[in-house]
């Protein structure tokens, strides 16, 4: 498939319409609202396929695909867990925080961090430096996805692949902002769940069908088609029972508070969004992520019945989902269309996450932080060189890839549970958590999960995902430091809606 100039046109095209979208958004960008927020502007349909592209990622089509085809049903709870991440992130923190935004103001979720806990300087600062480390690991996952995908479709090399997709999504999210990444994930969204509707059966046919591939899947290892591995017996068999309860908090709680999720909410034109909006993307996801899973099943039996070979590498599993399109359709054009689908997947997550990393750099430690009275355009041209900046360094670290996609990207979605997800809950339904107690969960929370998981992967396999004993750490902290210190003042609790329900109380 290698150098076919009907996908070199095709992807051509779409990176052309990409950068189109970000030059017509580049028209609707006057201040730092409108390249942060698209000036809180989102439709329905906008805002809840930018919800669902920024769970999605590069472990759509390829991570997915390549941890099915190395776990089988064991690993499928992963199915149920990442789509839930939508809905609970519009749900638990969307409602309110949008609400609560919009009347204050934020431009960022750090914004509602530091009145909440009436902390300007620390709490701000804090959160904002650990979301950049936080969504600077995650981008480098994506960018290894997108690499895999160019690798696959030109035979070029690694670092080259890394190059070209990067010159793509920073031009157009450096110009357009918001305006450019929210209409180019609708566009990519559409994308993506039509072709995985088309693809992923024709590769599941391939295979013969779902009740050959369980049969062949039993063959070779009679709980590849149970609900978990009763023990950690094989490199494989990780999705243990105890494993699995931890691996379904950190995805569902860890994507939901991850920052370039949460900050979606802020840029919702309508609260009336958030009664359908969860439920439509939990479903369109669901769709999508399981049909993608089930190839990487149905890989797995063509490549044990000798009718396909997945490439040399040491993340073979990643190229599953694309090796099995390109066996099941040998149309030339149907080829180059999947390529498209591949990349809408991985960039959809990609230009947020820069967009994020450039925004709280900008925003919350420049603006509010170091230099006060900047300018609107002094922080608008800030944000658009840390895109750039935030680049240029995930693309050095995502020089050698993982064994397999998944880990990293875990590893990402584990490090935002440890450090968000409590002082996110706490912040928005416990009253008596305190500006002290934040700072702890945060500090003790990030720490942690780098303590464990250098513990897990040097020292001792731990039973569970490394990133729940860092969330139990952060949470000891936070109601331990809170009930030694003083309670934020009623006024702020009141204003930041503070309290145990979801719909703000007018």
């Amino acid at each position: 498939m290698s150098g076919d100039w009907l996908t070199i046109g095709v992807i051509v095209l779409y990176a052309i319409g990409l950068l189109a979208i970000g030059s017509w958004a580049s028209k609707k960008v006057h201040s730092s609202e409108d390249y942060i927020l698209a000036g809180r502007s989102l439709g329905f349909w906008v805002f809840t396929i930018l919800m669902v592209a920024s769970v999605c990622s590069g472990m759509t089509l390829v991570g997915v695909s390549g941890f099915g085809f190395a776990s089988g049903w064991p690993g499928f709870w992963e199915e149920l867990a990442v789509p839930l991440a939508a809905a609970f992130a519009i749900i638990v923190f969307g409602v309110k925080l949008h609400y609560i935004g919009k009347r204050s103001g934020y431009m960022t979720v750090e914004d509602y961090f530091a009145q909440r806990f009436e902390s300007p300087k620390a709490v701000r600062g804090v959160s904002a430096v650990a979301g950049i480390i936080v969504s600077l690991i995650y981008l480098v996952g994506q960018y290894t996805a997108i690499s895999i995908v160019l690798v696959w479709l030109f035979g070029i090399d690694h670092v080259v692949a890394l190059l070209i997709a990067a010159i793509i999504i920073t031009a157009y999210t450096v110009i357009g902002g918001m305006y450019a990444v929210s209409w180019t994930t609708l566009i990519q969204g559409g994308i993506l769940i039509i072709g995985v509707l088309i693809m992923a059966p024709l590769v599941i046919i391939a295979a013969g069908g779902l009740e050959h591939i369980n049969t062949v899947l039993s063959s070779i290892d009679p709980n590849l088609i149970q609900p978990y591995f009763p023990s950690a017996y094989a490199s494989y068999a990780y999705c243990t029972p105890e494993y699995l309860v931890g691996f379904v908090i950190m995805l569902t709680i860890g994507l939901a508070c991850a920052p370039h999720v949460v900050n979606n909410v802020l840029a919702a034109k309508e609260e009336k969004f958030f009664k359908w909006s969860p439920l439509v993307a939990f479903v369109l996801y669901l769709v999508v992520i399981s049909l993608v899973k089930i190839s990487g099943f149905a890989v797995r039996v063509l490549v044990e019945e000798g009718k396909l070979v997945l490439p040399a590498t040491v993340n073979a599993q990643d190229f599953a989902f694309m090796y099995g399109v390109e066996f099941a359709s040998p149309n030339m054009l149907i080829w180059a269309l999947f390529a498209v689908i591949v990349l809408s997947a991985v960039m959809s997550t990609t230009d947020r996450l820069m967009l994020t990393i450039g925004t709280m750099f900008s925003w919350d430690i420049y603006k509010n932080l170091l230099k006060p009275d900047a300018s609107d355009r002094q922080v608008l041209r800030l944000s658009q060189v840390c895109v750039f900046i935030a680049a240029a360094i995930s693309l050095i670290l995502a020089i050698n890839p993982p064994e397999m996609l998944a880990f990293l990207i875990w590893m990402g979605i584990g490090v935002m549970l440890s450090t968000f997800a409590v002082p996110f809950i706490a912040g928005l339904y416990w009253r008596r958590a305190t500006t002290q107690g934040a700072l702890a969960a945060m500090i003790v929370g990030l720490i942690g999960s780098g303590i464990f998981a250098y513990w897990n992967q040097y020292v001792a396999k731990l039973p569970m995902h490394y990133s729940i004993y860092s969330l139990s750490c952060a949470a000891i902290a936070m109601i331990a430091v809170s009930l030694l210190t003083p309670k934020n003042s009623e006024e702020v609790l009141d204003i930041t809606m503070t309290g145990p329900f979801i719909k703000p109380r007018d």
